[in-house]
């Protein structure tokens, strides 16, 4: 299993989202933030996992978008933002995902990434779409 995540980053409480990824110190632009090994599942099992909690921290996978993962490391708690601050890149082949900053992150801010896959994607999300 693969997993690199920076020292400074760490789990706070991200008003009106619940938990989130924050850091401790400032990133510049284009820094490798985290790499992740995921656990792949097939389309039946997303199919449940679509039916639970867990829908909210799966990513959809594979060239089809049939399958879903679980990432490792702080992945999974990465919330959503329209105008994310960072972006993540998905290796089907390596079945890794890294995150990546997009600009500048301040000490403290929150990391977000955008649930569309493009940081700066404005389609709304699912549970946006309502």
């Amino acid at each position: 299993m693969q997993i690199k995540t920076a020292s400074f980053l760490y789990i706070g409480e991200a008003p009106g989202k619940g938990r989130g990824v924050f850091t401790r110190k400032e990133i510049p632009p284009m820094e490798t933030i985290e790499i992740s090994s995921v656990l792949v599942m097939d389309a039946a099992a997303r199919k449940l996992l679509d039916q639970t909690r867990l829908h909210d921290y799966i990513f959809e996978w594979g060239a089809e978008e049939e399958e879903c993962c679980v990432a490792w490391g702080y992945v999974s708690l990465y919330n959503h933002s329209y105008s994310a601050n960072c972006e993540y890149f998905m290796d089907f082949e390596a079945q890794l995902i890294t995150i990546k900053s997009v600009r500048k992150i301040l000490k403290g801010e929150e990391l977000t990434i955008n649930y569309n896959g493009d940081w700066d994607q404005k389609k709304p999300v699912w549970f946006d779409a309502k």
